[in-house]
């Protein structure tokens, strides 16, 4: 599993990423977790409003920081 952390290096996003790694850490989960801040690459994978979370590809979460325990649950439902 791939998880990208999409933003621009703002407190938010910084923020997000912490909490998505705290996130993958609790559930002792392998995925591999990226910090994307080029807005090129952010454009490129379509995503218009930061901070955002992609699990493989497909966007999950955007526009506010999610919190541990919502991004557990992403997490969880994209493992199903």
């Amino acid at each position: 599993m791939i998880i990208q952390v999409l933003g621009m290096g703002c407190e938010g996003c910084n923020t997000l990423y912490e909490n998505t790694l705290a996130a993958v850490a609790e559930l002792a989960s392998d995925a591999s977790v990226e910090k994307v801040e080029d807005l090129v690459d952010i454009v490129r994978l379509g995503v218009m409003s930061a901070p955002a979370i992609m699990i493989d590809g497909k966007l999950v979460h955007a526009g506010s920081v999610a919190p541990v325990k919502k991004i557990k649950k992403l997490i969880e439902k994209a493992q199903r």
